[in-house]
């Protein structure tokens, strides 16, 4: 990629070589290499020998290249040449793209409370349907050997406060995967590639169990459910929050970038610096 640049700002023949890039190091066809571009493309810090193979690849790399180049745009058919407009047009597209990109940058907005999220999911609550089910769990999975698994049992078992913060100390020192966060959705997909539970209808495996231990050669699973929803219903607020705010983003950026666009038109339009004449 980075010798598809060089092509553009290397493209001089020989007799409008520009001395201010340095020494001309390689020519092919009318091209020229300069020694300032080899500079660019070997980095400063390596050793003489390393320098000097990484110049000889880079230099080997641009003649071939070249070559390539000099040869399509010779035997390409007539109806072909407009690639320079097509790069031309690639180019004002890719100048463009950079300083509406530094704009947002600057001048967007990126706080959305949660007034903002939660009115834009009431306005649109049609939008957001579950393509999948989801689950708020407490999940802790532990070696077969390790100490006090009835105790883990009863504490993934219980909503006391107490019992949930000896869960979370025990978890830290022996669990191999634990999530403990049951007022977060995950999908149960998800939660499936971790737990070695074998069903073939999802949905009727939730509405059918709320505590679940499983067992392989190695390990022992604890899974507490503690809520579900199925696909196809509603998808909940907390479920949806980040996509939303990602949404509400990306239409502020699309309306500052609109805005943008109408100031410069205005501001031409009054400083008449805009010429649109007669067709004839």
């Amino acid at each position: 990629m980075a010798l598809v640049c060089f092509i553009a700002s290397c493209g001089e023949t020989e007799e409008t070589a520009d001395v201010s890039k340095g020494r001309v190091v390689a020519t092919v066809y009318g091209y020229s290499l300069y020694e300032n571009d080899l500079t660019e493309a070997v980095p400063a810090g390596l050793s003489k020998e390393d320098s000097t193979r990484r110049a000889e690849n880079f230099i080997n790399s641009w003649v071939r290249e070249m070559l390539l180049l000099s040869k399509a745009q010779n035997n390409l058919p007539a109806q072909d040449k407009e690639m320079e407009k097509k790069l031309e047009a690639y180019r004002n597209s890719l100048i463009i793209y950079a300083y509406e990109t530094e704009l947002v940058h600057q001048k967007l907005d990126t706080v959305v409370t949660e007034e903002e999220i939660a009115k834009y999911y009431e306005d649109h609550a049609a939008d957001f349907q579950l393509r999948d089910n989801i689950v708020r769990v407490i999940y802790v999975k532990v070696d077969n050997k390790a100490p006090n698994l009835p105790k883990v049992r009863n504490w993934v078992k219980s909503d006391k406060p107490a019992d949930r913060e000896e869960l979370d100390k025990y978890c830290r020192q022996f669990a191999t995967n634990y999530f403990l966060d049951d007022q977060s959705w995950l999908l149960f997909d998800d939660l499936l590639k971790e737990v070695p539970i074998q069903t073939y209808n999802r949905e009727l495996f939730l509405q059918n169990n709320r505590f679940v231990e499983v067992a392989d050669s190695s390990n022992t699973y604890f899974l507490n459910i503690k809520g579900f929803m199925t696909r196809n219903s509603q998808s909940p607020l907390a479920f949806e929050k980040e996509n939303i705010r990602n949404i509400i983003l990306n239409k502020r950026k699309l309306e500052l970038i609109d805005r943008m666009h109408d100031d410069l038109y205005k501001e031409a339009v009054n400083n008449n610096s805009i010429k649109i004449y007669p067709r004839k």
